[in-house]
């Protein structure tokens, strides 16, 4: 494919894809060609690394020039999988350190698929070398990395999308313009939000030497380095706070971004939680297992609550939103929506109302035999590079601005620090302090390890 063209095959979803096209078109969708063809990297070649690389391939002209990451086994085997899916059918050049990989190409786009520890370096670096960037969730790992991250962005002038792709999601952007912006919940006023998959990994495996293949030092990085005790792929990272901020950073910051998104809400007023491990005390993870946590904004509280045990309180919804208005009430998640009217005198006459996730296994039958792939993410995740190139096309904000990653992923950071604290935290994104709490203000910002140098937003 040479030209960037929206054709049946590449895209089009039927009714929701025609929902969301003309939503994304508001922000500048390109609905004609692209002339060029983007020269792609991809740092962090693991499973959500891959699978963010392969939307891309699927809807846009893209040349993959190279590919990084420090588990050689893993970086072979992209290789070969790339050459398959890109038109060239070349295998991309392969490196173990992003830095030589970003000094030896032009790149036009970078994709960062790292654990949490690794996306403000690489990001920083990638923008400083004319690229545009497109990054996992949660942004940092601490709030001053990504107050580093924004101003970079800015500063070289680069298009930086996170990989928040609730916003890009058929259905929920269906429930945001139908339900919300229409006004069916009248004042919303409460917000409840959780995750209740039992997804943290814990055990005790035994210490061991790390294999050749796997440099373990350059995947440490700036985080502190723990005992080698296996290939920490998947989720045996994310249940560590060495590397990441737990089910909060995971799982919490895609829902308060979404919720933000359909509310129009920025930083909150104040951030408070509690929790830590209360059943799953057997293993070496040293993440919540239990936490709540309250966002507070004027005259809007919104809720978060994660157990990794026990059951959910709505099994149609383990992992959700829920917006309550005076009106009415809306339950969301990935894979569908449920409007629910306060009585019979409303614009539904007091009919719910119900959307399924969209799929597109006959539009892509190639995703049917990707490993570990999420087909339900699938077309969010197309439709958000979509968003990433058009905002590229026309020197703009993408949907998912790093801002708007900052912000929400720094909230579920606060939320940790409270817990951490044991007190309310009030942030002030133009002071970059905790107000009144010089204790909380020197958390904003972890050790880095030597010989790595934490980012700054005066030195980007």
């Amino acid at each position: 494919m040479t030209a960037f063209s929206l054709d049946r095959r590449h895209f089009l979803l039927g009714s929701a894809a025609s929902l969301a096209l003309s939503t994304l078109d508001t922000s500048g969708l390109p609905l004609g060609s692209l002339a060029k063809t983007y020269r792609v990297a991809l740092i962090g070649t693991g499973w959500y690394g891959k699978s963010d690389l392969f939307r891309l391939i699927q809807v846009a002209p893209v040349e993959v020039i190279a590919l990084c990451d420090v588990d050689q086994h893993q970086l072979d085997e992209a290789g070969k999988l790339v050459s398959q899916r890109q038109k060239s059918g070349k295998v991309p050049k392969l490196y173990g350190d992003y830095r030589k990989l970003l000094s030896e190409n032009q790149l036009d786009i970078v994709l960062i698929g790292t654990p949490d520890h690794w996306h403000a370096l690489p990001m920083i670096e990638a923008v400083k070398s004319g690229a545009h960037v497109y990054v996992q969730k949660p942004i940092s790992v601490d709030v001053l990395e990504g107050e580093a991250m924004v101003a970079a962005a800015r500063k070289y002038g680069k298009v930086v999308q996170v990989g928040t792709q609730r916003k890009s999601t058929p259905h929920l952007i269906d429930a945001k313009k139908n339900i919300v912006d229409a006004g069916l919940l009248g004042n919303i006023k409460h917000v409840e939000m959780c995750c209740y998959y039992h997804m943290r990994n814990n055990g005790n495996p035994p210490v061991e030497p790390v294999p050749a293949f796997f440099d373990y030092e350059m995947w440490t990085g700036p985080a502190p380095k723990r005992p080698y005790d296996g290939l920490p792929h998947i989720r045996w990272w994310r249940t560590f706070t060495e590397y990441g901020n737990g089910i909060m950073g995971d799982m919490c910051v895609h829902m308060f971004d979404t919720v933000r998104w359909m509310l129009k809400l920025g930083w909150p007023k104040r951030v408070s939680s509690t929790g830590g491990i209360y059943v799953q005390k057997e293993g070496k993870s040293n993440i919540s297992d239990t936490q709540s946590a309250l966002f507070e904004y004027d005259g809007l509280n919104c809720v978060w609550q994660h157990r990794t045990w026990g059951t959910p309180n709505n099994p149609d919804y383990p992992w959700s939103f829920t917006l309550y208005g005076d009106k009415g009430t809306l339950w969301a998640s990935t894979m569908s929506y449920d409007f629910i009217p306060e009585g019979k005198d409303g614009p539904t006459k007091g009919e719910k109302i119900h959307k399924d996730v969209v799929y597109e296994k006959e539009k892509y039958p190639e995703d049917l035999n990707e490993d570990r792939i999420e087909l339900n993410a699938a077309p969010a995740t197309r439709l958000h590079m979509l968003d990433f190139l058009a905002a590229i096309e026309r020197n703009g904000r993408p949907i998912a601005d790093i801002e708007e990653g900052h912000i929400s992923t720094a909230s579920c950071i606060l939320a940790n620090l409270s817990m951490k604290t044991g007190r309310p935290l009030v942030y002030d994104p133009q002071k970059r302090e905790v107000v009144g709490d010089p204790e909380a203000t020197k958390l904003l910002q972890r050790p880095y390890r030597q010989p790595w140098v934490h980012p700054t937003r005066q030195k980007v």
